[in-house]
């Protein structure tokens, strides 16, 4: 078996119909480890940015989980799915012909800011030990509590009415920022209930994980045939060179808080000792040693920093 490539972060652009696990199992076939895994589940329907975390940049995935994301979507008025989008039974038909574009801009606008949200009981939120989703599956009425979510854009770029099966919908393309936690889903079911339409996802492509955006992802695909070609020219001997990590420290300068340490501080953090906090925040913070590496990511919230995680040397 090939070497590990290493430890970082994969950004990948992730295809329809795959679901987030079925993106880290490849993954880890093609990294050859085993240590692999992703900051936010992406529904099969979506496609777009899932950052996964490689080697020991799994211990980065719990800060980066709680970052802000962006999103691509259309919202189909006129029809309730049991799921909130297209992969769902349609549960009832209404009638859109008195909407127009501003009674959309005006329940939009309604939705943005801070808001109440309950998510789609179709999710993968834990009931009792068990997913929200399943105990939908094994036929439970599920009923979950709203959260505080922020929705800081929600803009709507374009509206289109026509006939679906004969039904008379309205499809609103839609660019969304939103806090963790946030469910575009029930930002759909939310606007059609608003509207006195009902409303679904028909199209969902997420954009942005914090500051890791599209334009660095990369399709599943591609990395796969590359890396099938590195295989067949090395007969599988030491291959992974084409995939493209993001190295630790890089990954932490672009996402996080920075703080310099001396080598001294560096020595000390390694040991997970703790220092003089640099200046008190809430913050998680990335202690970078002299070399260049990333040695913890720090708790500065107190006089003293303590670290929350060490990445010992490979």
């Amino acid at each position: 078996m090939p070497a590990s490539v290493g430890d970082g972060l994969l950004v990948i652009d992730k295809p329809a119909g795959w679901t987030s696990h079925d993106v880290v199992a490849r993954s880890r076939r093609l990294c050859a480890t085993r240590r692999v895994g992703h900051a936010g589940t992406l529904d099969p329907m979506a496609t777009g940015v899932l950052v996964l975390g490689v080697g020991r940049g799994t211990k980065l995935l719990t800060f980066l989980v709680g970052c802000d994301k962006s999103y691509e979507a259309t919202i189909r008025l006129g029809l309730s799915t049991i799921t909130d989008d297209a992969e769902g039974e349609v549960t009832k038909a209404h009638d859109v012909t008195h909407l127009t574009d501003d009674a959309v801009l005006r329940a939009v606008c309604a939705l943005t800011g801070d808001i109440e949200q309950v998510p789609s009981a179709v999710s993968a939120i834990k009931i009792d030990g068990k997913r929200s989703y399943a105990r939908v599956r094994a036929g439970e009425d599920v009923q979950l509590p709203g959260r505080r979510v922020t929705v800081s854009r929600f803009e709507v770029r374009g509206q289109r009415v026509h006939e679906v099966g004969g039904l008379v919908v309205r499809d609103v393309d839609v660019v969304v920022d939103v806090s963790s936690g946030t469910y575009v889903r029930a930002l759909a079911r939310d606007l059609g209930a608003a509207l006195g339409a009902g409303g679904h996802l028909t199209a969902l492509r997420r954009t942005r994980v914090g500051r890791f955006g599209l334009e660095q992802a990369h399709p599943l695909g591609q990395l796969q045939e590359a890396w099938e070609a590195e295989q067949q020219e090395r007969a599988g001997e030491g291959a992974g060179s084409v995939i493209p990590l993001i190295s630790l420290a890089q990954a932490a300068r672009e996402s996080f808080a920075v703080r310099e340490l001396s080598e001294a501080e560096a020595v000390a953090v390694g040991h997970g000792q703790r220092i003089p906090s640099s200046r008190q925040r809430d913050e998680p913070v990335a202690a970078i040693a002299p070399d260049g590496r990333l040695v913890a990511m720090l708790d500065e919230s107190a006089t003293l920093a303590r670290t929350h995680v060490v990445f010992a040397p490979s």
